[in-house]
């Protein structure tokens, strides 16, 4: 993996993916003691920064390859970026999705015209599945983190962070970004290495799925005992990828680790003060700078909302928690 890969995958993404913007409000700036610049990927295609990703990893397949259709395995976000990705470019997608995924990103990935296969997490071995009907069905696997042209998509939203970090003179600036596998963790992290490097990328993940921060902390990878059950599905991994994790442990700062309900409290924030819809997965690097930072270092902080596909119910519950706690 090099930046040459992340710009390559810039020039595909070109006129495809929106560039989201960095957002400020100085009611977060109060509650976090320094400048928050919010990158909202909430805002992206299919609702996360998963579409960067997909569309990049379809886009570098040989046509006849592509043509053949894929398959991908994801609790919501990066199935319905394959999704989207696989209609645009006039292919079929299967998404191999956890029973216990939001039903709002199940039913989304089905409307967005892909066919969902459901297995039980606590129990089956999603990567078996997906390597079983790609080899049946002569599909290409399209894996969510663990993919050269997958992390260089992600990649192009560290180069955004970089020119409108510069466009705004700060050199200097913890960049926390919401880590499930470290797809988005070590394209960012390798995005501002080459065009800002007094920007230190930092992972967020919340509390007993913490994969990433303990093996940062160690160097030594040792999966999460549990691989369900909590409210931040978008970034629930057995453990940081083969590709991923060595980049992260050369680029990263220590990773951070939020509980859910501060989450949630982020969540409520980013639509009470930004006016945006964030998951609980995609929720925790702001509840980092809003809560932890203490862990921080420098007068500005840079925060992904990394999606925003949330189901009603936990998005009232989050928005509750706020009201009944002013």
């Amino acid at each position: 993996m090099d930046i040459d890969r992340i710009r390559a995958a810039r020039a595909r993404l070109n006129g495809q993916a929106r560039r989201t913007p960095l957002l400020s409000s100085p009611f977060l700036d109060e509650l976090a003691g320094r400048r928050v610049l919010v990158k909202p990927e909430c805002l992206q295609h299919t609702g996360s920064f998963k579409f960067r990703g997909a569309w990049s990893a379809l886009s570098a397949l040989e046509p006849e390859r592509r043509a053949r259709g894929v398959i991908a395995f994801s609790s919501g976000n990066h199935a319905q970026g394959v999704a989207l990705a696989a209609r645009g470019h006039g292919t079929s997608a299967v998404i191999v999705m956890p029973s216990d995924a939001p039903r709002l990103k199940i039913e989304n990935t089905r409307a967005l015209g892909a066919e969902v296969v459901l297995y039980d997490r606590g129990r089956e071995d999603r990567d078996e599945i997906g390597a079983r009907l790609a080899e049946e069905r002569g599909l290409t696997l399209v894996k969510p983190f663990d993919e050269p042209e997958v992390i260089a998509g992600q990649g192009t939203t560290g180069l955004e962070i970089a020119e409108d970090m510069m466009a705004l003179g700060i050199t200097r600036a913890d960049v926390l970004v919401c880590c499930g596998g470290g797809g988005l963790t070590s394209g960012i992290a390798l995005a501002c290495e080459a065009e800002a490097p007094g920007l230190r990328v930092r992972p967020v993940e919340p509390e007993g799925f913490d994969d990433t921060a303990r093996a940062l902390a160690t160097g030594e990878v040792t999966p999460n005992a549990r691989l369900s059950g909590g409210l931040c599905d978008a970034i629930i991994t057995p453990a940081p990828g083969k590709l991923t994790f060595p980049i992260m442990q050369r680029l990263c700062g220590p990773g951070l680790v939020v509980r859910e309900e501060e989450a949630l409290s982020a969540m409520a924030e980013a639509f009470l003060r930004l006016k945006l819809v964030a998951e609980p997965g995609g929720a925790v690097a702001l509840a980092a700078a809003l809560y932890h930072g203490e862990e921080l270092e420098g007068d500005a902080v840079v925060v992904t909302i990394s999606g925003g596909n949330v189901d009603p119910a936990i998005f009232a519950q989050a928005l509750a928690a706020r009201s009944n706690a002013g």
